[in-house]
């Protein structure tokens, strides 16, 4: 099997839609059930966020809504790939990945699920020096392979791009906050770790001026935190109806980690989509820098009808 015809196999496992009734009185349970599924859930989820999963369901129940999931992510590729600015595929098998996950929940429940990706947008440009011309680049494209997915999903199934700056009135009222924020957390004296300022390395393509600062990872790391407070501040993730999932723990009371496919955890904006052979078939893999550089790589020309982006041309396959 070619890895083009094992990728439009899985797409049109997708299409398969099996209705089904459900007593109304096991619905709640059965959507938890679902939601909760080991066979796609990566990581434990605490006694409260449990409760807060069970209530959102049922709120979304009771008002005729559909089951709201929020995930939390970057709206950029990492600058490191040659990939970047535009998403590959590691953003459509991770799109895959949560529809088969949440497509059981569409044949028992008639307003469906909406998975909504709540994206940072702005603040990369200030944290990772990436411009915003490539941001918007980069979600335009991404909107697109999510538009290609549609055709693949139930018709009560939608995903959707939120900007984080579309929740305030003007950029320049999040600049203003963010600069006093900043101002605040600083005068904290806060401590990074080892681990903390790595990932700025991985991360930010420093600028030249930057790199003469000897504090430069820890400036950044000082706005990156500050912002996460003000996001979470924000509170629309938090929101009683919705359950708001992440590819790794991030907060175990707050977040269901969910991976980005069935054998990754690894962030589909800052890694790449793969393909490792097994036998006559494949399984998907979203792999980050690290392990980009320890495996050894064959391409393979590709052509999905209706994929025809660029970063889609082709595929990496390792066994």
């Amino acid at each position: 099997m070619k890895a083009q015809e094992y990728i439009q196999q899985e797409l049109e496992n997708l299409r398969q839609f099996n209705a089904k009734e459900i007593a109304k009185e096991n619905l709640a349970d059965e959507i938890f059930r679902l939601v909760m599924s080991k066979k796609f859930r990566k990581y434990s989820a605490e006694p409260k966020l449990i409760e807060h999963i069970k209530n959102a369901i049922q709120l979304n129940i009771q008002n005729n809504q559909p089951i709201n999931v929020t995930f939390l992510q970057g709206a950029y590729k990492l600058w490191r790939f040659k990939e970047a600015p535009l998403p590959d595929w590691a953003e459509l098998f991770a799109a895959m990945y949560y529809t088969k996950w949440l497509k059981p929940i569409c044949e028992i429940y008639k307003p469906g699920v909406w998975f909504d990706y709540f994206v940072d947008d702005v603040i990369v440009t200030k944290i990772d020096n990436i411009p915003l011309e490539d941001i918007e680049l980069y979600r335009k494209e991404y909107q697109k392979v999510l538009d290609f997915l549609k055709q693949y999903q139930p018709e009560n199934f939608r995903m959707t791009i939120t900007r984080f700056i579309d929740q305030y009135p003007s950029l320049e009222v999040f600049e203003k906050l963010l600069r006093q924020n900043i101002e605040k957390f600083s005068l904290k004296n806060p401590a990074f770790t080892e681990e903390q300022l790595k990932t700025v390395e991985l991360c930010v393509k420093p600028t030249p001026e930057q790199l003469k600062d000897s504090k430069w990872k820890e400036k950044v790391r000082l706005v990156h935190d500050t912002y996460i407070v003000m996001k979470r501040d924000l509170g629309y993730y938090l929101k009683p109806d919705k359950i708001p999932v992440f590819n790794q723990p991030r907060a175990s009371d707050m977040f269901l980690a969910v991976g980005t496919t069935k054998t990754s955890i690894a962030k589909f904006w800052i890694g790449v989509g793969a393909l490792k052979q097994i036998g006559d078939g494949f399984i998907e893999y979203v792999l980050s820098p690290r392990q980009i550089d320890s495996i050894n790589f064959v391409k393979e020309n590709i052509q999905v009808k209706g994929l025809g982006f660029k970063n889609f041309e082709t595929i990496r396959i390792f066994k």
